[in-house]
């Protein structure tokens, strides 16, 4: 690892279960969004806590759903969160070169690329997504199930791809969790 250690897995996971309580009841953004900390981020540079590996759905926006502000998470957005080398990438420097030790793959529910591999046969560069979440959900036809094993799939290939064991020692963990688009709230650990 050529840059420091972050905070501990646990306590970041703590961060986010309670930036989520916090955004359950908010009003407006509780992120530090302020040209201080913006003038902070660019002196010190970024300092995240987690990846969120999300969907680009419109309606999931995780420094929202987890309260947090500039130079906190390291987003990762694509369609279905599907992975591939790309995220991949992204995911190894945010480790190595930030020491992240969280790395979380958030699906939701009323996913359109779920929806798109359960019920369509797209074309295009769109057919790439859903044939990654085709074989992540077989022939799982309940839409919610299927985001989950969407999510579980993700999890898997990212602690399949990196030398999880080495990473391990340092505390790297990744986990699945589900955003509720109805209420905001995140069930982790799916």
């Amino acid at each position: 690892m050529s840059h420091k250690v972050n905070i501990a897995a646990a306590e970041a996971l703590e961060k986010l279960r309670a930036g989520n309580a916090l955004y359950l009841s908010a009003s407006t953004p509780a992120g530090d969004i302020s040209p201080a900390r913006r003038a902070e981020t660019c002196r010190e540079g970024q300092s995240p806590y987690a990846v969120i590996v999300s969907c680009s759905d419109s309606r999931v926006i995780p420094e929202s759903i987890f309260s947090a502000g500039i130079g906190e998470l390291f987003v990762i957005r694509v369609a279905g969160n599907v992975i591939d080398d790309h995220q991949l990438g992204s995911i190894e420097y945010a480790a190595e070169h930030l020491g992240i030790r969280l790395v979380v793959v958030l699906g939701h529910d009323g996913c359109g690329a779920v929806d798109a591999a359960i019920n369509h046969d797209p074309e295009g560069y769109i057919k790439f997504i859903t044939d990654e979440i085709r074989l992540a959900i077989g022939s799982e036809k309940d839409e919610y199930k299927a985001c989950c094993l969407n999510v579980k799939r993700s999890v898997e290939l990212i602690e399949s791809s990196f030398e999880i064991h080495r990473e391990e020692e340092h505390g790297l963990r990744v986990i699945g969790a589900i955003y509720r688009i109805s209420d905001g709230r995140v069930e982790f650990d799916i």
